[in-house]
């Protein structure tokens, strides 16, 4: 599939047996369709980072991650359509590019993997916003792609829809597509976030990164409009239980829509919850992918 012939993705409405009938109308924005590997908000933040790459006569990217980064996975892909280099520092000095399919994958499309400690890891990446190596400018693509190009590139979401929604719910990681969606969508509407760390400082972070980015008076003018959900991480980052695992199926099976166990399947029953006990409520909730073949 061609990132480059991207125009939209769809909105879904489902129906699920565990909320009454007529209490909500319920809608998913269907991104991770996008891309079997640039799926959801990955091609979403990268798309003016690709733009900037190219207008600014850059050779390639420097990006960072984890051993099972959906973010690198993305950013090979993308680099290599768009032929441009792709290196990423990788968190982990033990590893190498045959430690998980993952990885193997990101080294056959293309991707440079560097693989350091974890203490140079978090000097590594506060890089600035250029590299130069051997006489070729990089632009530097935070982990995650959480900067100012990202923002940009998750505002565009609602564009393609009718934005009319009195919720709108999301997985929350980086903070990134939040703080787009929150500074798109109508004053009138709640924007629920469920962040996949334990004990995340999802208000804090939302606004760190929005002082970075030079988007604090959007943030403050926003800020009231997000509900925190932070009880549904069932133990941490890519923690799981039979519960969570028995949910995505019993959801995958009355919708044909696959989840994940790390963000959009503890957010969706995050979600069901609080819609049980509420009624009457146009709901969009933002499937922002990290389904592919090497999900956990």
């Amino acid at each position: 599939m061609s990132l480059i012939s991207l125009s939209h993705s769809i909105v879904q409405e489902i129906h699920l047996e565990y909320i009454n009938k007529g209490a909500h109308n319920l809608f998913i924005k269907r991104d991770d369709l996008i891309h079997p590997f640039v799926s959801g908000n990955k091609w979403r933040k990268l798309k003016y980072n690709v733009d900037e790459i190219q207008s600014h006569n850059c050779f390639g990217c420097i990006t960072f991650g984890g051993a099972y980064s959906n973010h690198l996975l993305a950013v090979a892909s993308a680099a290599q359509q768009f032929k441009i280099k792709a290196i990423a520092y990788v968190r982990g000095d033990e590893l190498n590019k045959n430690s998980n399919l993952l990885l193997k994958k990101c080294s056959e499309l293309g991707m440079e993997l560097r693989f350091i400690s974890r203490n140079s890891y978090l000097e590594k990446k506060q890089s600035s916003t250029y590299i130069v190596e051997n006489n070729l400018k990089y632009l530097v693509i935070p982990e995650g792609g959480a900067n100012e190009n990202g923002i940009k590139g998750c505002e565009e979401v609602l564009l393609e829809t009718s934005n009319n929604f009195d919720v709108i719910c999301l997985s929350q990681g980086t903070c990134t597509t939040s703080l787009g969606i929150l500074f798109s969508s109508p004053m009138s509407t709640e924007i629920w976030v469920y962040p996949s760390l334990k004990g995340f400082d999802s208000i804090g972070e939302m606004k760190s990164l929005s002082e970075r980015c030079g988007r604090s008076e959007d943030f403050k003018l926003h800020q009231q409009r997000i509900r925190v959900f932070d009880e549904y991480h069932f133990g941490g980052y890519a923690k799981k239980d039979d519960g969570l695992i028995n949910f995505m199926a019993d959801f995958q099976r009355q919708t044909a829509i696959k989840l994940d166990p790390v963000y959009t399947g503890k957010a969706m029953y995050g979600l069901i919850q609080q819609l049980k006990i509420m009624k009457n409520k146009q709901v969009l909730f933002i499937h922002t992918g990290g389904v592919n073949e090497f999900s956990n």
